[in-house]
């Protein structure tokens, strides 16, 4: 077979593949996932956009309810981002310390508002490419934000649950994140993009473990490809 017709054949086999997964999740993921979950809010505890885009840039590689007893006095405290700019370096990584990566992690902050004001008069932008080209900002926190915040479904955040539980249901082909969110995006009606990453989170902590899935409560279980091989 010539390199041409390789080229095709792969192709039709990726658009199959693709057509399959649309499917798949049109039909039996997002039901059931709305069975377990009729509403899928985030854990992380926020009043607005700016401080949801803190506690997501915080939460990175610490849980949730970690963020969340953080925050409870830092949005006491930093009420803007002209405050955290304001803060003295050291006093701000002693109250973001329980996060874990606080040096970097204030200066993530700090760069982030500082272009917050500059660019954007201190609001959040209510756009992913906007909201991309703030310091420490990538498309999964870009989408959680929007999502979730502002209700605007501009992108699938991909984190670690949701790269899980797409692997194990072969749900895409895609390895790295982006290119994942990239290839659910085909297959996900867009109104449901935020419901649909906020859902397997929530079934990725819950259900779909890492270390031990409870395969048995699993409503995939019939179809899954790797029921039990992952314990």
């Amino acid at each position: 077979m010539d390199i041409l017709a390789l080229f095709f054949k792969f192709s039709l086999t990726k658009k199959g593949f693709t057509s399959m997964n649309k499917k798949r999740i049109t039909q039996t993921v997002l039901p059931e996932l709305i069975k377990l979950y009729l509403k899928a809010p985030l854990a992380l505890e926020y009043k607005n956009g700016f401080q949801l885009l803190v506690a997501v840039i915080l939460s990175a590689q610490c849980t949730d309810e970690r963020v969340n007893k953080v925050t409870k006095d830092l949005f006491k405290k930093y009420k803007s981002p002209q405050d955290f700019i304001d803060a003295d370096d050291e006093e701000l990584q002693n109250d973001i310390r329980p996060t874990g990566f606080y040096r970097n992690k204030a200066k993530s902050l700090k760069a982030c508002c500082e272009k917050l004001v500059e660019k954007f008069k201190g609001e959040v932008p209510k756009n992913i490419e906007d909201l991309t080209s703030l310091p420490g900002v990538g498309r999964k926190t870009a989408a959680m934000v929007l999502g979730n915040a502002f209700e605007i479904n501009e992108g699938i955040a991909v984190d670690t649950h949701v790269k899980r539980v797409v692997e194990r249901l072969d749900l895409s082909e895609e390895k790295n994140g982006d290119k994942m969110e990239k290839d659910l995006m085909k297959s996900v009606p867009q109104k449901e993009w935020t419901y649909f990453s906020n859902a397997m989170i929530l079934f990725g902590r819950n259900t779909c473990q890492a270390k031990k899935p409870k395969c048995s409560e699993c409503p995939f279980r019939k179809w899954c490809p790797s029921p039990d091989n992952t314990i």
